[in-house]
C-alpha cells in the first residue's frame, strides 16, 4: 500500500465521526472531578471535533487553539508571532519562507515537534479524502491545489519539505501578504504520529490526545463540560498563568446569563450568548466588552434548488428586507447594517462594493414578477433553516415577517440544533439559511476565497467560472491595489449580479467578564481571545 492510501485509511472522516462518539461515552477523566477549575467560560455549543483537519465551527477552534499550535500563534491583540517556531526567513519575492523550530518544542508526552510533523499533517489536510473544509488555505503553497484535486500524485512536489528536524522550507504559488496569519490558524497546526496510525479514529479523547499547544485535554463529559490543563512541557509555559480551564457547552442565553450572574463561570465569548430581552441593560454594565471585528452576518441560498437557481428570485428577496429593523428591534448591540460580505476596512483598508440588493420593496415586487410570481402567486413553499437560539428565532421571525410583507409569500420555519444545522448546510440539505462568517486573518480573501467552486465552505452550491477566475487573479496579482480591485469585481459579482448571499449586518464582539477580576483578553479584529494570554488579578 502506498503512503496516500495508507493515511487515507486512516482518516477516512466516518471512523473519526465513531471516535468522537466513542471518546464522548466512553472516555474516563484524568482529573479529580470535585476540584474546581481556575477559570470556567462558557463556550457556546459542544465542539463537533477536536481534529484540527476538520473542525470548521469557531467553538471547536477556541478550545483546539490551547491545545495544538502552528508555526505562529496569534497574540491577543489578534497579530501573528513566533509559535513552535522561533524566527523565518523570507525571499525577497516573497514566495519562499523558511522557518527554525525551537528546540525546546515538544508534544506532550515529550517527543520533540519536528519539521517532519507539520509536512506529514498539512499532508494529511491536503488529502482529497480528509473532509478537510477548510483544505482550501493551504492552495497557496505550491502544488497544494494540484494535490488536492489529484491532478498532481507525488506529493514530493508540493511545496512543504523538512530540510532537517528543526528547519521547514515553504513555497508558495505567489506572494501571500497574510502567509504568517494562515501559519496560526488551526488547520495548519500539526497532530502528533499517533493520530496519522489511529485506526480508530478516537485518538482526541481525553487522556489520549497528544498536543503541543500551552495547555492539554484531561476530560470531556459531553454536554457538561471540557476540563483542559496547563501543559508543562508547552516551551512558553512560565507564562502561561491560569492552570485549569473548565469549558462549559451552554446554547440557551439566559442560562448562561444566570450562570454568569451568579458567578458560576467567569467568561462568556459567545455573542450570542446575550439575552434579547436584556440587551440593553447588559451593555451598560462594566462586566460588558465589545467591539467591531471582522464578521457578517448573512443569509446563504441553495442555487441548486428551484426556486432559488433563480437569480432574480434572489436578488427579489435580498431587496425585500430592512436590515435596520434586524439591528434596531432584535441584537441592538450597535452592530451596522451590512451590504458586502466583506466588513470594509478589512486588510489594508479594503473598501467593498455595495450590494444593489437594498431595501427596495417596489423593485423586489418587480424582480418577483420578472421572475414568474406576481405579488406571490405560485410560488411554492420554502424553508429557512437557522440554529436553535434565542436571537436566531427572533430574526427569522422577523425575515419571515417582511418577506410576507413585501413578496406575499409563506415561508416555513426550521430550527436545528448547531451539530444538524452546520450538517445540513454542508450537505446542501436546505433551501435558504442563516449564516455568518468571521475572518480567519485580516485580508478580504478569508470572506471571498470561500465562495470558489467546490469549496469546502461554500455551502450554497453555487459555481461560477468567472467568480473562480477572478478570486485566482487576486492571488496571483503582487499589486495590493488592483489586487483590491478584482477582489471588488468578485464581490460584486457574489452579492449583486448573482446575489448568491444576502448580508445582513456586521457582527459586534462581545466578551463578558469581570476587569477587576480577570485580565489579559482584549478586543481585536480577528475576535481571537488565546486563552494562554488570560490572567487572575490578584487583590
Amino acid at each position: 500500500m502506498n503512503s496516500r492510501a495508507a493515511l487515507t485509511g486512516a482518516w477516512k472522516l466516518g471512523a473519526r465521526v465513531l471516535g468522537l462518539v466513542l471518546a464522548l461515552v466512553g472516555a474516563i477523566s484524568c482529573s479529580d472531578r470535585g476540584t474546581p477549575a481556575d477559570l470556567v467560560f462558557i463556550n457556546g455549543a459542544e465542539p463537533e471535533t477536536l481534529d484540527p483537519a476538520i473542525m470548521t465551527a469557531q467553538v471547536d477552534m477556541r478550545i483546539s487553539s490551547s491545545l495544538f499550535e502552528g508555526l505562529t500563534r496569534i497574540d491577543k491583540a489578534g497579530r501573528p508571532e513566533a509559535g513552535i517556531a522561533e524566527r523565518w526567513d523570507i525571499s525577497p519575492d516573497g514566495t519562499r519562507y523558511t522557518f527554525y523550530l525551537r528546540e525546546g518544542a515538544k508534544w506532550q508526552n515529550g517527543d520533540p515537534v519536528t519539521a517532519s510533523d507539520f509536512v506529514t499533517s498539512w499532508q494529511r489536510v491536503l488529502d482529497p479524502n480528509s473532509g478537510a473544509s477548510y483544505v482550501a488555505l493551504l492552495y497557496v503553497v505550491k502544488n497544494a491545489r494540484a494535490y488536492t484535486e489529484a491532478t498532481l500524485t507525488d506529493f514530493s512536489q508540493v511545496g512543504v519539505r523538512a530540510t532537517d528536524d528543526l528547519t521547514l522550507e515553504v513555497e508558495l504559488e505567489n506572494p501571500t501578504p497574510y502567509f504568517l496569519d494562515l501559519c496560526a490558524f488551526i488547520t495548519l497546526a500539526p497532530v502528533h504520529s499517533d493520530a496519522l496510525t489511529d485506526q480508530q479514529g478516537d485518538w482526541f479523547r481525553a487522556g489520549k490526545l497528544i498536543g503541543n499547544g500551552p495547555y492539554q485535554l484531561v476530560d470531556w463529559r459531553l454536554n457538561e463540560r471540557i476540563r483542559i490543563e496547563r501543559n508543562p512541557l508547552y516551551w512558553d509555559h512560565d507564562n502561561v498563568s491560569i492552570n485549569t480551564i473548565d469549558i462549559r457547552p451552554v446554547s440557551e442565553p439566559n442560562t448562561a446569563m444566570n450562570f454568569f450572574l451568579t458567578g458560576e463561570v467567569d467568561l462568556i465569548m459567545d455573542k450570542g450568548m446575550i439575552p434579547n430581552t436584556m440587551v440593553d441593560a447588559l451593555r451598560k454594565k462594566p462586566y460588558f466588552h465589545s467591539d467591531n471585528f471582522l464578521g457578517t452576518y448573512f443569509t446563504r441560498f441553495n442555487v441548486t434548488r428551484p426556486p432559488f437557481d433563480d437569480p432574480l428570485v434572489r436578488r427579489a428577496f435580498a431587496k425585500a428586507i430592512d436590515r435596520t429593523r434586524i439591528t434596531e428591534k432584535i441584537t441592538r448591540l450597535g452592530e451596522k447594517t451590512a451590504y458586502s460580505l466583506v466588513p470594509p476596512g478589512t486588510g489594508d483598508n479594503y473598501q467593498p462594493p455595495r450590494s444593489d440588493t437594498e431595501f427596495d420593496p417596489e423593485g423586489a415586487r418587480a424582480l418577483f414578477a420578472e421572475a414568474g410570481y406576481p405579488d406571490g402567486r405560485g410560488f411554492p413553499l420554502v424553508e429557512y433553516l437557522y440554529m436553535a437560539k434565542s436571537v436566531e428565532t427572533h430574526i427569522a421571525v422577523e425575515l419571515k415577517s417582511m418577506w410576507q410583507e413585501t413578496l406575499g409569500v409563506n415561508i416555513s420555519l426550521t430550527k436545528q440544533e448547531a451539530k444538524v444545522y452546520y450538517t445540513s448546510m454542508r450537505q446542501l440539505s436546505y433551501d435558504f439559511c442563516r449564516s455568518s462568517w468571521v475572518g480567519d486573518y485580516n485580508d478580504p480573501s478569508t470572506f471571498l476565497d470561500m465562495f470558489v467552486s467546490g469549496g469546502g465552505n461554500n455551502r450554497t452550491g453555487y459555481e461560477s467560472v468567472t467568480y473562480d477566475q477572478l478570486i485566482a487573479d487576486a492571488a496571483a496579482q503582487p499589486d495590493p491595489v488592483q489586487r483590491y480591485q478584482i477582489f471588488q469585481k468578485a464581490e460584486r459579482l457574489l452579492i449583486s449580479e448573482d446575489a448568491v448571499i444576502m448580508p445582513i449586518y456586521y457582527y459586534v464582539g462581545v466578551q463578558f467578564y469581570r476587569p477587576d477580576e480577570i485580565g489579559g483578553i482584549q478586543t481585536n479584529v480577528v475576535d481571537n481571545h488565546p486563552l494562554r494570554e488570560i490572567y487572575r488579578i490578584e487583590k
